[in-house]
C-alpha cells in the first residue's frame, strides 16, 4: 500500500513539475503556443507609397524633402512592446519618432532581452530617401519569440511614423511562408504640431499612439486632413518572405539607386487624391469710389492657401465687387 501510495505521488509530482515547465514557455495572456520547428527565417521589405500624387497637401519638396527614417525592430515574446496603439511610448521610442535618433530605443529592446529573456534579436534597415522607395533587412524568429515589431520615422514630421506592433509570423505548427501589410501613419502622442514642417511643440501631458486618419485630427492644417476620403490610402507596405536558403545567399532587391535614386515607379497603382483649392477670408472692403450723385463701386479679395491637385474641387472667384455710396465723390 505504501509502494502505491509513494508511486502515485511520485507520478503526481511528476506530472506538477511538468505543468510548470510548460507554463514558463508559453506566451503570456492566453495566446497560442507556437509549436513550429526551432528557427526560421525572413527577408523584410519596407515600401515606401508616400508620394505627391497620393498624398498633395503639403508634400514636402525641399528642406528636407520627404524620405523615411531607418528601420528598427525586434522579434520577440508577446512579454515586450516596442509601441502600441493607445498606450504611451517610451522615451527611447519618442526619440525615435521626433528626431529619428535610436540609441535610448535600442539599449530599452536590450534591457529587455537582458532581463526578461523576451527579445530574440534586433534588426534594421538602412534609411529610404526619397517618400518612393524600398528597403530591406534579414530576421530570425525562434518559437518561444515568434513576434515582430518595428518602426520607421516619416521625415519630415513632429512625431509621425509608421510600423508594426507584435505580428505573429507563427501559426500554430508552422512558420507562415509570407506576409504583406499595408500601413499607415501614426503619432506616437509627444509633440502637438499639425503639419510636416510643425517647429517643435512637446504635447504636455504626453498623448497615446494614435492612428492618423483623413479626418483624425480635425484640423484643416493637418497634413493629413482629406475629408473628403473615407480613409487615407497606405503610406507604406512590408512584405515578409520566409527564406529557404542560408542567409548567405540572400540577396536584397536590387533597387538601382544611382539611376532612379531608389523610386518606384508604377503609376498604376497610385491613387489620385483629389485635394481641394483652400482660400482665404476675405478682406475687409476697400473705398468706395465714384462721381457725386450715382452708385460707386467697391471690392474685397481673398487670396489661395492650397492649390488644388488631382481634379481636387477648382478656386472660386478671388475678387468681389459690390455698388456703394461714394465715400469721397469727385
Amino acid at each position: 500500500m505504501e509502494n502505491v501510495s509513494f508511486s502515485l505521488g511520485r507520478a503526481l509530482w511528476a506530472f506538477l513539475l511538468a505543468m510548470l515547465g510548460s507554463a514558463t514557455g508559453q506566451p503570456l495572456g492566453g495566446e497560442s503556443v507556437c509549436t513550429a520547428r526551432p528557427l526560421a527565417r525572413y527577408s523584410i521589405t519596407f515600401t515606401g507609397k508616400w508620394s505627391q500624387t497620393a498624398f498633395p497637401k503639403q508634400y514636402p519638396l525641399f528642406r528636407p524633402p520627404a524620405q523615411w527614417s531607418s528601420l528598427l525592430g525586434a522579434a520577440h515574446s508577446s512579454d515586450y512592446n516596442m509601441w502600441r496603439k493607445n498606450e504611451y511610448v517610451s522615451n527611447g521610442l519618442r526619440d525615435f519618432a521626433e528626431r529619428g535618433e535610436a540609441w535610448a530605443l535600442m539599449k530599452e529592446i536590450e534591457a529587455a532581452g537582458e532581463k526578461l529573456q523576451s527579445v530574440h534579436a534586433v534588426f534594421s534597415a538602412p534609411a529610404v530617401p526619397s517618400g518612393t522607395g524600398q528597403t530591406s533587412a534579414e530576421l530570425e524568429v525562434h518559437p518561444r519569440h515568434s513576434l515582430v515589431s518595428f518602426v520607421v520615422r516619416i521625415v519630415p514630421s513632429p512625431d509621425w511614423f509608421v510600423g508594426i506592433d507584435s505580428l505573429d509570423l507563427c501559426e500554430g505548427g508552422r512558420w507562415k511562408e509570407q506576409v504583406v501589410l499595408d500601413l499607415y501613419p501614426h503619432d506616437a502622442g509627444t509633440d502637438s504640431g499639425f503639419t510636416f514642417s510643425s517647429p517643435n511643440f512637446a504635447t504636455i501631458p504626453q498623448d497615446t499612439v494614435t492612428e492618423i486618419t483623413s479626418s483624425s485630427p480635425s484640423h484643416p492644417a493637418n497634413s493629413f486632413y482629406y475629408p473628403r476620403l473615407k480613409s487615407l490610402p497606405p503610406i507604406a507596405k512590408v512584405t515578409f518572405v520566409r527564406l529557404r536558403q542560408s542567409p548567405r545567399a540572400f540577396a536584397p532587391p536590387s533597387l538601382d539607386l544611382a539611376s532612379r535614386g531608389n523610386e518606384i515607379v508604377d503609376s498604376l497603382s497610385v491613387p489620385e487624391t483629389p485635394l481641394d483649392c483652400e482660400v482665404s477670408l476675405w478682406s475687409s472692403w476697400g473705398l468706395c469710389g465714384g462721381p457725386c450723385g450715382k452708385l460707386g463701386a467697391k471690392s474685397r479679395t481673398r487670396y489661395v492657401r492650397v492649390q488644388p491637385a488631382n481634379n481636387g474641387t477648382p478656386c472660386p472667384e478671388l475678387e468681389e465687387k459690390a455698388e456703394c455710396a461714394p465715400d469721397n465723390c469727385v
